[in-house]
Order: C-alpha cells, then sequence, then structure tokens
C-alpha cells in the first residue's frame, strides 16, 4: 500500500501544488485508488510514475470544485485510452446528478462499466482484502471522510512442521491454516494455530477533508498506520477555519493524537502559506509537531509506503 499525492492545495491550484487528489496504489492487484479529484489530476497522473489504466475506484469527498472538477476529463481521457477495466466511483448523491449533467452537455457518453454509487455513513465497499467505510464530516457542504482497513492476514503456515508430525498434506492443511483443530487417525488433536505464525494485523488509513475537527474524524482516524488530514489554516487563523468549516495544523493534530494514530500527513493548504509569506506551512508543520510529533508534510508526488504490522499481535500479547 502506498500513497501518493496529486495536489496539496486547498481552493485554487499553485505554482508547486495541484489541487486535492491523492493516490492509494494496491501493487499486488495493480489497482489504484484514488481520493478526490481536483481539476488538473489527469495531468499529475503523466507526471508521476502512476498508471491512469489502473484506476479501479474513485472516492469523492464533497462537491466543491476543487475535489471534482478533474473528474470527468480523468473518465473520458481514460475511455479514449481505451481502458477496459471497469471503474466505480462513491461519493455525495448529488454527484450523480454531475456526472450526467456535464456528460449530457458536452455530448460524451458515460460507459456502462463507470458506476456510481451514492454513500451514506457506514460501509462503502468490501471485499476479500479491504473495507472502506465513511463518516460524514462537518463542512459547509455535506461532506464524507473515509477509511480504508486491510483485513488482518493468517500467519505463515509452517508445513515442514506438520509434516514432521505425520499430517498428511492435502485439506488438513487448509483447516490448519485456518487455524480450527482437526483430528488425526491415531487420535492426535493438532490445533493449527501452533503451526502457523502470529496474524498480520491489517494496514489501516484515514483521509479526512474537508472539515473543521470533528468527533468523527476522530473516529475513522482511530488506530490508523496513517491519517491524511486537512490543514487549510495556522492555528492563528482558527477563527476563519471555524467561519469556513476548515482545520487547522494543530486540530489535524489532535485528531491524530486522540484516535491514536502512527502517522499524521498534513495536506489542503491555504494559498496564503506559501513560501516568503508572514507565515509559511513548515509554521504549521511545527504547531501540528507541538501536539503529534509523527506528522509530515504533503506536497505534490509525495509517496509514502504504508508499512506492515507483521507480528504485532505476538507483541501486544507478549
Amino acid at each position: 500500500m502506498e500513497i501518493t499525492f496529486l495536489g496539496t492545495s486547498s481552493g485554487v491550484p499553485t505554482r508547486s501544488r495541484n489541487v486535492s487528489s491523492v493516490a492509494l496504489r494496491l501493487p499486488q492487484r495493480a489497482e489504484v485508488w484514488l481520493f478526490d479529484c481536483g481539476e488538473g489530476t489527469q495531468h499529475q497522473f503523466l507526471r508521476s510514475e502512476l498508471k491512469s489504466s489502473q484506476i479501479r475506484r474513485i472516492f469523492i469527498t464533497h462537491m466543491h470544485g476543487d475535489h471534482i472538477f478533474g473528474l470527468l476529463g480523468l473518465i473520458a481521457s481514460c475511455g479514449l485510452a481505451g481502458t477496459a477495466q471497469p471503474m466505480d466511483i462513491y461519493g455525495p448523491a448529488t454527484l450523480i446528478d454531475y456526472l450526467k449533467a456535464c456528460a449530457k452537455y458536452s455530448h460524451f457518453h458515460l460507459s456502462p462499466k463507470i458506476k456510481i454509487h451514492a454513500v451514506q455513513p457506514g460501509l462503502v465497499y468490501e471485499d476479500d482484502e479491504f473495507t472502506v467505510s465513511c463518516e460524514r464530516l462537518t463542512h459547509r457542504v455535506p461532506t464524507h471522510g473515509y477509511r480504508i482497513a486491510e483485513k488482518d492476514r493468517p500467519g505463515r503456515f509452517n508445513a515442514s512442521e506438520a509434516a514432521k508430525l505425520g499430517i498428511p498434506s492435502g485439506p488438513l492443511y487448509g483447516k490448519l491454516k485456518r487455524g480450527e483443530t482437526i483430528t488425526l487417525e491415531d487420535g492426535r488433536e493438532i490445533c493449527g494455530a501452533d503451526l502457523c505464525e502470529p496474524p498480520e494485523t491489517g494496514r489501516k488509513m484515514a483521509y479526512c477533508t474537508d472539515t473543521v475537527f470533528c468527533d468523527e474524524a476522530v473516529e475513522l482516524a482511530r488506530d490508523a498506520d496513517i491519517v491524511i488530514h486537512e490543514a487549510t489554516f495556522a492555528h492563528q487563523d482558527a477563527q476563519l477555519a471555524f467561519d469556513r468549516l476548515h482545520s487547522t495544523s494543530t486540530m489535524a493534530a489532535q485528531v491524530a493524537a486522540l484516535a491514536g494514530a502512527r502517522q499524521l500527513i498534513l495536506t489542503h493548504f491555504s494559498p496564503r502559506y506559501a513560501p516568503g509569506n508572514a507565515l509559511d506551512v513548515k509554521n504549521l508543520l511545527e504547531e501540528a509537531r507541538a501536539i503529534f510529533p509523527q506528522t509530515l508534510l504533503a506536497y505534490d508526488f509525495m509517496s509514502y509506503e504504508i508499512p506492515r504490522r507483521k507480528h504485532e499481535l505476538e507483541i501486544r500479547s507478549s
């Protein structure tokens, strides 16, 4: 699981930062999941090592332009490129009307392979490896933050030890791998857990933007390996944050601290904090680290590999 930031500016692009978009690359299944799709996102793909042909799912937080204006162009380009892979798009109910209207007036045909899903708080998507859930955040328009959770993996099965115990290979191995207890013909009972390494805890990621501080963001970020949280304003501009229902750097840090997260990455910075101004994004980083030291600043094309938690369950139980 690798995250790449394709846009880290709030509201409008700057010379060094495009508007919001984050790509989650899942190399084991050759897929990219995209979170928000601001104007110019497809250009950012061309400047990165990501492949737009691998986009399988797109999750939209809300209907403000800096989060959606790149969506139709990206879809159209994927279609013109002959991308055959289906695409599922998740977001507010009005996203369906928006895309249909854009397609109608630009005479663009939305492929039947593109499925659009209106989200509600709770489970959004699930497969054998992942769940995606969302919660309502606090912003000026209906907004949802997302939580991506990798399911726990069974520990590695020790086949050589099983052979030493005289266990015949075949269906019994499958039961042991699942942690079940089997009974051999000689009456011996063998517990599968004794022949497997400790389970591998699944990784968790939270994506919270746009929002002012709220309890729902804390829940999305609970025990997450990485929290991507907007930090539109510096702490001294907190009144602007409350007025516009955005977060300060310190609000984002409080979310991560209260949630017991492992890593916080700030994004969605107001252009007012550009280098050379009275305050810049480095000041926002200092403010956040005073509360939550494991904080990083996102920049366009920054990538972050989410580390695995192998053997964590064993450590916790010892």
